[in-house]
């Protein structure tokens, strides 16, 4: 499902405004033309004639020729017709996240009549949204793109009455009695019988010089979002398992040549993807290389330092954009004071784990948890952001509908 951009972004690479405008029609995959002023000529004084002579950006043309000049991501939220409030506020129960796992949650409770909020901050469809093809998700033969693949999932869950809400941070969640509350970054507050936490990962950062500084001018995490900016273009590419190569392979319709930067001897990723990468002409991968910073001028990146780790030589090297893949990181900030048990990489724990130790969580003096249960009961968790999980589409979405038959028979105690 291939959208042309109705939308078109003017800004240049140093503005932060324009970062955050394009970080959030990426999040919720939304097709856009950029317009760096900085190079074009032509869309520099377009913007000066639009804003009354005045050379403002971010400024936002949209398809029936209206502009938002340096909106805020609610303005942008309300001009694209985004859900970003409930119509009630209790629901028997509220997913938080919209990728497989909460998606397929959602679907199986809505058709067992159990009345069910989604809240997404990003795209439906979470990480898969963004990745270019699906080749292992069962049913599809020869495959289906995510964008694809998320669009008839979020189909198949309206069709039975779920209801979203889209471009909303969820800040606090804590029980209190039977209810458990939600909070939101507008202020709002929900009330559900059950919650499920589906809220899956992101990918990890580098944290080395000029990193932070280079995000959105030049050091990108999505592929698919990115990657057609850089046409006819040299990139490097940072990692070496099965995101970064198939990333890797997936910019080479677009890019002239990828670099990819693996740390260690060896691709980690599937044999499949490693054989496809090393025998690609358009990409020379680069064992035991370890990058130490990131530069550029004004404020855009044209430098990438990198270290052999075996001779512990340094090198510059010059691609035009980088993308990083190097791992994930769970979506679990918000449960700070939820009582949800994570382990110590912040994942959550859930099921028979719980209870492997003295004293049993709070709740379950009685009973154990069930399979996806965390420790609150009643807050279940599936997908990417669970400890224990495959990190794949096809079981997010199986974790998904084993979390919706649990949470059917718990509903029936409460």
């Amino acid at each position: 499902m291939t959208t042309a951009p109705k939308i078109t972004l003017y800004g240049a690479y140093w503005c932060p405004d324009c970062r955050r405008s394009k970080q959030f029609l990426g999040e919720h995959q939304i097709p856009y033309n950029w317009v760096d002023i900085e190079e074009n000529k032509t869309g520099e004084e377009y913007v000066i004639k639009r804003n009354d002579g005045k050379r403002i950006i971010p400024t936002i043309e949209f398809e029936d020729g209206s502009i938002l000049v340096e909106p805020s991501n609610a303005e942008l939220a309300s001009k694209l017709r985004l859900k970003t409030t409930a119509e009630r506020s209790h629901y028997d129960l509220i997913i938080i996240g919209g990728g497989p796992a909460g998606l397929t949650t959602a679907l199986y409770t809505a058709r067992e009549g159990i009345d069910t909020l989604v809240i997404e901050r990003a795209a439906l469809g979470g990480q898969a949204a963004t990745t270019q093809w699906l080749d292992n998700v069962p049913g599809f033969s020869e495959g289906i793109s995510g964008a694809d693949f998320s669009h008839q999932l979020r189909l198949q869950a309206e069709r039975f009455g779920v209801e979203f809400l889209q471009a909303q941070d969820v800040t606090e969640v804590r029980s209190e009695d039977n209810y458990k509350h939600i909070a939101t970054g507008d202020g709002s507050n929900y009330t559900a019988k059950a919650i499920l936490i589906a809220t899956g990962s992101r990918y990890k950062r580098l944290e080395i010089p000029g990193e932070e500084q280079y995000i959105g001018a030049g050091i990108h995490f999505c592929a698919t979002c990115d990657g057609p900016f850089y046409k006819n273009l040299p990139v490097a590419v940072i990692g070496g398992g099965n995101s970064a190569t198939e990333e890797s392979i997936f910019l080479t319709k677009f890019v002239e040549k990828v670099t990819l930067l693996v740390r260690g001897d060896e691709l980690t990723a599937s044999k499949i993807l490693q054989e496809k990468v090393l025998a690609h002409p358009q990409i020379d991968v680069r064992f035991n290389t370890e990058t130490l910073e990131f530069k550029g001028a004004e404020s855009k990146l044209n430098t990438v330092i990198i270290k052999d780790k075996e001779t512990g030589k340094q090198e510059e090297i010059h691609p035009k954009g980088v993308f990083t893949f190097i791992g994930q990181t769970p979506n679990t900030g918000f449960l700070a004071n939820a009582g949800v048990e994570t382990n110590q990489w912040g994942f959550i724990v859930s099921g028979h784990n719980l209870i492997h130790d003295d004293p049993r969580p709070q709740g379950y003096e009685t009973r154990d948890p069930t399979f996806l249960e965390t420790s609150v009961p009643g807050i279940f968790s599936a997908g990417d952001v669970r400890a224990g999980s495959t990190k794949q589409v096809a079981s997010a979405a199986g974790e998904g509908a084993t979390a919706a038959l649990l949470i059917r028979e718990y509903l029936k105690t409460v």
